[in-house]
């Protein structure tokens, strides 16, 4: 009879134990999992990752919490997944709750895990990447468990704007829980299959006497659409991480990088005539402002953020002659490009994002001005409209102002115009520059003249034609070097494909400073 040797009896419980961490909380958890829709935490990193590239750290971690029957539930990995890879080549650290086990509860282990793992991300320099899928803090383990909580809120914020750090939701995400992910840069959900609230629908029942689901409480749509915690949606687990890899693909490692270069064949000189005649002569007339941004992208690809929420403006990424650039664009097709109070804070956070990860910014603007009401002034829109101008007098990266048609009032002073550095600026023969709408101005100036002619409505339309060409005209902006010229629409991707060459090489800095006061 054989007996193994010490070398066997070692490789046989090395196997098993990696065997057991491997398995989760079990075949029927996982088959639980499955049943929702949804994928398990190793599942999703093997979707998300390149083929054989993730490195495990931490597989063997286990809690040291004895009390409430916890030392019988022993698990190997405590319900996280940590460790590094690779997408697209470039490396980056993901760690993946795992709901099989234990419900994914944080306990002190758990948040160790994801700390070791954010405090590397931050020496190496590369993104972040959490996958939620957890019931929340591990109430056996008490305020050791919250104490991990905060222990990730420091890492979350003291990586801010150094690497970039997504969060994907997709599972329950609930009470203290929901701060990590909001400290990131990005925030996408799986609709249907995860939620993110304060307080759950019970207790807004017991506190408010308000009936309301899971799904309307706390659901994807909801924070896509209404509050704007969630910047995207996927229907699903693969596709939310398809979602994950495009985005990556715009961002750089980390702040002292800039964006990888994607090589494109579309001529870097193509005109689009379609833009000369997408503005319509009626300036009541909306039209959807992506034509023109898809228009000048290369190859047409343009990647919005946070579509759903506040629509009357448009926010993304886009490669323009293989380089990376944020978008920001008014959109007429909703509340007729106004700058309101969503539209403020979601611009606001856009362009800061930008300017953290050296992203140069594209301003495509035809705004007609704040949007008035008591609502708006109650909300306020002062100060939601001031951290917009804030964040575009703050950013440092490569800025470029196109105006298609209305910039009136101080949006047009907000949306990156010369005075707050805009570094180029340019207006289509389309564009109007005012105080206030052509309509309104004269209105006011010409209220006696109108009323004491014979024809009313005739006397209103010439006088408009004259102020508009005295004073709403690109032609006198550009006298007065306000822009920099009027172009044809049809060459803007060449006009900007040159110009953000030319400042690719620009250096801008601000007074030296512990931060600024941004009116939040």
């Amino acid at each position: 009879m054989s007996t193994s040797s010490p070398f066997e009896k070692r490789k046989r419980e090395l196997e098993r134990r990696r065997e057991h961490a491997l398995a989760g909380g079990g075949a029927e958890r996982t088959k639980a999992q499955h049943a929702k829709g949804k994928l398990t935490a190793r599942e999703r990193i093997a979707a998300l990752m390149d083929p054989g590239s993730f490195q495990e750290a931490g597989m063997l971690v286990e809690h040291r919490c004895l009390d409430f029957g916890l030392d019988k539930q022993k698990f190997p990995g405590d319900g996280v997944v940590t460790g590094h890879g690779t997408i697209g080549g470039r490396t980056v650290f993901v760690y993946s709750q795992d709901f099989t086990v234990l419900g994914g509860s944080l306990g002190e282990a758990h948040a160790q895990k994801i700390c070791r793992l954010m405090d590397q991300a931050l020496k190496v320099g590369a993104p972040t990447i959490g996958l939620c899928d957890s019931g929340g803090a591990r109430i056996q383990e008490g305020v050791v468990s919250l104490g991990g909580y905060a222990d990730i809120f420091l890492r979350n914020t003291m990586a801010s704007g150094v690497i970039p750090q997504i969060s994907v939701i997709m599972g329950p995400c609930a009470g203290g829980a929901v701060y990590s992910p909001a400290i990131t840069d990005f925030i996408l959900m799986v609709e249907h299959s995860s939620y993110m609230f304060i307080t759950g629908p019970n207790v807004v029942k017991t506190v408010t006497n308000e009936d309301i689901s899971f799904e309307e409480l706390g659901g994807a749509l909801t924070h896509a659409s209404k509050s704007g915690v969630a910047h995207l949606t996927a229907p699903n687990d693969l596709a939310a991480l398809e979602s994950v890899k495009k985005l990556l693909s715009f961002l750089p490692q980390n702040n002292q990088e800039k964006p990888q270069r994607r090589e494109t064949n579309d001529p870097f000189d193509r005109v689009s005539p379609e833009l000369d005649t997408l503005i319509p002569d009626d300036p009541k007339k909306p039209y959807d402002i992506r034509r023109a941004i898809e228009a000048i992208a290369d190859d047409g690809e343009f990647f919005e953020i946070a579509p759903l929420y506040a629509k009357n403006l448009t926010v993304g990424y886009m490669h323009l002659g293989g380089e990376v650039v944020g978008v920001v664009a008014n959109q007429p097709m909703h509340l007729a490009g106004c700058l309101d109070l969503d539209a403020s804070v979601k611009g606001a956070r856009f362009v800061r994002t930008c300017d953290c990860y050296n992203i140069p910014l594209l301003v495509f603007e035809d705004v007609p001005g704040f949007l008035p009401g008591v609502k708006q002034e109650h909300g306020g829109i002062i100060r939601q409209g001031a951290k917009l101008l804030y964040a575009f007098c703050e950013a440092t990266v490569p800025r470029v102002t196109v105006i298609a048609r209305k910039a009136y009032g101080g949006a047009y002073d907000v949306l990156n115009s010369k005075h707050i550095r805009g570094d180029a600026n340019f207006a289509w023969p389309t564009a109007e520059m005012a105080v206030m709408g052509v309509r309104g101005a004269v209105e006011i100036l010409f209220k006696k003249e109108i009323a004491q002619a014979d024809d009313p409505v005739e006397k209103e339309a010439e006088l408009e034609r004259k102020y508009r060409e005295k004073f709403a005209s690109p032609y006198i902006a550009a006298a007065h070097g306000f822009v920099d010229d009027v172009i044809e629409a049809s060459h803007t991707r060449a006009r900007l494909i040159a110009t953000f060459k030319m400042l690719s090489t620009k250096r801008d800095t601000n007074p030296p400073r512990k931060h600024g006061n941004i009116p939040l």
